[in-house]
């Protein structure tokens, strides 16, 4: 990449996104750390394809597809046994623990599911992506992204994170 322009156009990106691309990673990999990680690295190939990109939408969509490649790829290869937590006592404050408590079996929730369905989640519900951009994203079909979510919405409802509505018929 020549000239400080683009340099100037990719540090304003990296500005503007970076939170948005780590809560991305994070819900991808389930850990803060290995989301950071995963940005770095997805940002990294942004910024040596930055003189390809024409507008800061495609280099969004270009670091998401990039970070979605690294994190399905990264599941195949690691072994993801055991997750560190970090249990320190903490100063009492106001109890917010149902909140955390929920956020936490979400988390579990989608650390449990496949790399495949926990992408289609993220994209369908945190990135608000159409069935057909997702498609293009993970370079499948409309209907494996359907069975995808299907199955990954089955399986949350099993774990009774969600509820079927009653009033949906009438």
């Amino acid at each position: 990449m020549a000239g400080s322009a683009a340099e100037r156009a990719f540090a304003e990106f990296v500005a503007a996104r970076y939170a948005r691309l780590v809560r991305t990673g994070y819900l991808l990999t389930g850990d803060r750390g290995h989301a950071e990680d995963l940005v770095q690295q997805a940002l990294l190939k942004t910024f040596r394809s930055w003189h390809r990109l024409e507008a800061e939408a495609n280099a969004e969509a270009y670091t998401r597809t990039t970070m979605l490649r690294m994190a399905l790829g990264w599941r195949r290869r690691r072994w993801n046994g055991e997750v560190p937590t970090g249990a320190l006592p903490e100063a009492a404050s106001a109890d917010h623990s149902s909140t955390v408590d929920t956020a936490e079996v979400v988390r579990r929730a989608l650390a449990g599911l496949p790399p495949g369905q926990r992408a289609v989640l993220v994209l369908r519900y945190f990135e608000d992506l159409s069935e057909a951009e997702i498609a293009e994203t993970l370079g499948c079909s409309p209907g494996t992204v359907k069975s995808r979510c299907s199955r990954a919405l089955a399986a949350l409802r099993a774990a009774g994170l969600l509820v079927e509505d009653s009033h949906k018929s009438r």
